[in-house]
């Protein structure tokens, strides 16, 4: 029993993330059933030039490993950028709940048919059977995944490592392929992704460039209290 109160306290802080993942897939859940009919047509001109490009759905599938590992990775690694984490990412899964339950959203670029019979378009018709064309913008997946490449980036712990500086490379390769494939696969309008991306820079703002900013200023301000030497 002493043990499981010390795992407790140990690990506590799991909970509230916990808690709010039941409540945000209860609310998607719902938006999924009830928005099918009538919703807004998202369609730009700039997504009829974008090719169809199956491979993708590698990356587009990688993102639920990929914002989960580094999720738990600060979990138990790193507390304070796992709460900065989770801030970053709960308020735009958050934002994007409020926008498809105000503005029902959908998309029309789904080929009719497959242009090719492979591995790869096969993962996708499995995709499109479970995920509808609705709920798009922004994209959670775009937004998530520069959250997870910024956790990783601002990481004391991987700044340190030894293979830090290659997983932080490795970490914006996959973050640029997974917002690709949001587009080669269909999923999502380069409306979405802009969107995405905006947001996203709104809230790197928000939650690490204040700290930045903030160190900034008490390093100046060090310098300037400490004595001049002639």
């Amino acid at each position: 029993m002493e043990n499981l109160k010390q795992l407790f306290v140990r690990y506590k802080h799991g909970i509230p993330l916990l808690a709010y993942l039941v409540v945000y897939l209860t609310w998607f859940g719902w938006l999924e059933k009830t928005n099918t009919k009538k919703y807004w047509l998202i369609h730009l001109t700039a997504d009829d030039y974008i090719p169809f490009c199956e491979i993708f759905v590698i990356p587009y599938l990688l993102w639920f490993v990929y914002v989960a590992a580094v999720v738990i990775y600060l979990f138990f690694k790193d507390k304070q950028e796992y709460y900065k984490a989770c801030v970053f990412l709960c308020t735009g899964m958050t934002l994007f709940l409020i926008i498809s339950t105000l503005w029902p959203n959908g998309h029309d670029l789904r080929p009719a048919a497959m242009p090719r019979d492979n591995l790869f378009t096969s993962m996708i018709a499995i995709l499109w059977k479970t995920d509808t064309p609705t709920n798009l913008w922004p994209s959670i997946h775009v937004y998530n995944s520069m959250g997870a490449h910024f956790a990783i980036t601002h990481s004391r712990g991987l700044m340190e490592s030894r293979w830090g500086k290659y997983i932080r490379i490795g970490s914006g390769i996959m973050a640029v392929s997974i917002i690709m494939s949001t587009m080669l696969i269909k999923q999502h309008s380069v409306f979405d992704v802009m969107t995405g991306i905006a947001l996203g820079a709104v809230m790197y703002a928000v939650v690490y460039r204040r700290e930045w900013l903030l160190a900034g200023k008490a390093q100046n301000d060090k310098h300037k209290r400490a004595p001049q030497v002639n």
